[in-house]
């Protein structure tokens, strides 16, 4: 994911053609009547799309609550005026974060491993969500208006094979194509840069948040990453330099002493993310029994040996664990997800479905919980109630590729083919293959045969497609 801050301007950028330019209205800066906020938000969900095919990313319904949670806790505060936020968990041990037009918000699992407390992950959060509300991308293209439309689409090319894991072929694409135009835009990148830190510490200030957990992460990844010849990507795109370290640490001392620093919540969630990257169930197991005899009072330590037990097969073991967290913190959701795991992990389907009804009664509206609730009908095999939960689960995440994909699995178990061929074209749509998309729907059309109404709302949906696809091309020269 090296160059992201380059992706999105890039494509920022293709907006910025006359093609494109000629009918947008002034918002009452020069960035708005170059790309308005309303194409911002169509660039994002385009790049998102492209995005999602091209990247191997983190489905895990705790780790993407926790993300979603604590992002929009920043939100509240901020400056950032369209909340209709994305967002997106890139399977990667590598340190990244960023926040793309439209309000795509995206994560690596190398921002759990390196930021050691929760203030820490937010102010990466906080400052990429200020590079959104002060509309850089915008600004950017502002900067770059003559940028050739087929040089932005060759440097994108290359963005993206790097994001997918091409590496240095990526990273030659771009050079090749684009050196100079980014070497244009490093004095502006450093303003840009300056001004997120200064509104990130002031919003995580808002949000409740200790704003000296910015410098702190700013020194630590500086001491870690100071003699590697190739650092995470973060830092290639936001340089920590000792002049910055010391603008924040003076801006966060400003702030009044107090607010949130960390939370056992952060903590357990980073304990599941550490355990994705262990080379085996039985490195991460040994390496939290250590934790765990230093000091036999940390539940973090704890709970994270438990999930590697259930992974490892020691169910027992487990077991034992969970019964002592749940001792203490009997209506806690994650250890109550963890037994479920373990109940289902042993074939224990009864008690598991009696606890998660019992917590959805306290927490109605918890991801996690509706959704290991789908996983536990369709165990049972009962595909109708299956179904019904996930109509629910659609309401409140209409965009998720993974729930559109469990929605098509189910609704062809229970035998609604044309469901199944309506829902795999929602879902391949979300991950950027509208070619598929709209064969799905050529299937669901054939199948809905001589049903007039449901035949025409499916062919109202492949014209919408195929218009979204058109744009993108379009928009890729």
């Amino acid at each position: 994911m090296t160059f992201l801050r380059p992706t999105l301007l890039t494509l920022a950028c293709l907006l910025a053609s006359p093609g494109f330019a000629d009918d947008l209205p002034s918002l009452g800066d020069a960035s708005s009547a170059i790309v308005s906020p309303q194409q911002e938000y169509q660039l994002g969900r385009a790049w998102l799309a492209l995005l999602r095919s091209q990247v191997s990313q983190l489905n895990d319904p705790q780790l993407k609550d926790y993300v979603e949670s604590s992002v929009y806790k920043l939100v509240e505060t901020s400056q950032v005026n369209d909340r209709r936020l994305e967002f997106i968990l890139i399977n990667s041990p590598q340190l990244n974060a960023f926040a793309a037009p439209g309000g795509i918000v995206g994560v690596n699992g190398g921002l759990f491993l390196n930021a050691q407390t929760e203030g820490e992950y937010a102010s990466v959060l906080a400052h990429e969500l200020a590079h959104l509300s002060q509309r850089h991308f915008a600004r950017g293209v502002e900067a770059s208006q003559r940028m050739q439309v087929p040089m932005m689409a060759a440097l994108l090319a290359g963005i993206v094979i790097a994001a997918a894991g091409g590496g240095e072929a990526g990273i030659a694409t771009i050079a090749g194509t684009q050196a100079a135009a980014i070497q244009s835009q490093r004095t502006f990148s450093r303003q840009n840069e300056q001004e997120a830190d200064r509104i990130g510490i002031l919003n995580l200030e808002k949000a409740g948040y200790d704003p000296r957990s910015m410098p702190t992460m700013f020194e630590r990844l500086m001491r870690q990453y100071r003699y590697d010849a190739k650092p995470p990507e973060f830092l290639l795109t936001h340089p920590v330099t000792e002049s910055r370290i010391a603008d924040t640490r003076n801006r966060a001392e400003q702030a009044k002493p107090g607010g949130i620093e960390d939370s056992m919540r952060y903590q357990l969630i980073r304990a599941r993310v550490q355990l994705i990257y262990e080379e085996t169930p039985g490195m991460g197991a040994k390496r939290f029994r250590a934790q765990l005899d230093e000091n036999p009072k940390n539940d973090v330590a704890r709970y994270g040996l438990a999930i590697a037990q259930i992974k490892g097969g020691q169910l027992n073991e487990a077991r034992e664990n969970l019964k002592q967290l749940l001792e203490k913190s009997p209506n806690e959701i994650i250890y109550n997800l963890a037994q479920v795991d373990l109940d289902i992990t042993n074939n224990r389907l009864a008690d598991a479905q009696s606890r998660v009804d019992r917590m959805l009664t306290q927490y109605p509206g918890n991801y996690p919980l509706n959704q290991v609730r789908v996983d536990l009908l369709l165990k049972q095999n009962r595909t109708a109630d299956a179904e019904k939960a996930l109509e629910g689960l659609l309401k409140s995440r209409p965009d998720d590729p993974d729930v559109w994909y469990q929605v098509a699995e189910t609704r062809g178990l229970s035998g609604n083919i044309i469901g199944l061929h309506q829902a795999r074209a929602e879902y391949f749509a979300l991950v950027g293959d509208y070619r598929q998309a709209i064969q799905q729907l050529d299937f669901a059309k054939r199948k809905a045969g001589s049903n007039f109404p449901l035949s025409s709302r499916i062919d109202a949906r492949q014209r919408e497609l195929m218009e979204q696809e058109r744009m993108i091309k379009d928009m890729m020269g």
